[in-house]
């Protein structure tokens, strides 16, 4: 042992960075492949002769050899939204001890001090209400169309806010969101305002979209990580499930049985 340039305390806190790296990416919403291959790359600039990295939709089970000697551990994950700052920062934290700008001490400094970058909430409902009127204008809506859905997206991720702040099962997030939004657009299809109400309530849940789980899901199936392809693509079904809920609620409290059609 006393031949080793890395002692086993040395090992063991490279063990607890790499698995604290990996751990972030997953809370963060990054691709299976990212977060195994920056954990690998990150152990072996520390100078670990190898990591291994066994992903699970609820934990990561991470081992570092080096020499005759390994170290495993194992964190539970829990998810903290989708956030492409944190996710890019890691990179930029696992490129800098690739180039010895970073020793162990620097990066387990630079990973404590990492915090998501999170934009107003006030700009977030405004741009979100934005977005979904543009989508009722490349649809053919007129601006009174276009105006229900600007205010029926911006309530709804108004809503969405409130309860996600306050730690809701997002499954129940997503049904009240999506009722709060259809609410208000069919508001619009039970008076008749606008060129095609419709257009106002399939626009204003656009926000409920996963599109980001479900591009990460198939990702991970294509890439060899078959159990988080299906956990993830499993939970992007559950949530949508929870936003049908909630649309077939408000259109049933309004007496609307025939949108989709004539």
């Amino acid at each position: 042992m006393a031949n080793l340039n890395i002692s086993y305390e040395v090992q063991q806190d490279i063990t607890r960075v790499c698995a604290y790296t990996a751990l972030l990416l997953l809370q963060h919403g990054a691709e299976s492949t990212l977060i195994v291959q920056i954990t690998e790359r990150l152990g072996l600039a520390l100078g670990i002769d190898s990591v291994e990295c066994a992903l699970t939709p609820n934990a990561i089970i991470l081992t570092t050899r080096y020499q005759d000697r390994c170290i495993t551990t194992t964190r539970k994950n829990q998810d903290k939204g989708i956030n492409m700052y944190i996710v890019t920062e890691v990179q930029h934290i696992m490129l800098a001890a690739e180039h010895k700008i970073y020793d162990l001490a620097m990066v387990k400094t630079k990973l404590n001090q990492l915090a998501p970058l999170k934009y107003n909430r006030w700009l977030v409902i405004v741009m979100i209400g934005l977005s979904c009127a543009a989508f009722a204008r490349l649809s053919g809506g007129d601006i009174i169309t276009c105006a229900i859905t600007f205010v029926a997206a911006m309530c709804a991720m108004f809503v969405r806010q409130v309860l996600a702040i306050q730690h809701y099962n997002p499954i129940i997030v997503f049904a009240i969101t999506a009722f709060v939004a259809t609410l208000i657009a069919g508001l619009g299809l039970k008076y008749e305002l606008g060129n095609d109400p419709q257009i106002a309530i399939a626009s204003s849940v656009l926000l409920l979209v996963p599109g980001f789980p479900l591009i990460n899901a198939l990702a991970d199936v294509l890439k060899g990580h078959v159990n988080m392809g299906i956990g993830r693509w499993a939970i992007a079904t559950i949530l949508t499930l929870g936003a049908c809920m909630g649309i077939v609620s408000a259109l049933s409290l309004l007496n609307i049985h025939q949108w989709g059609g004539y």
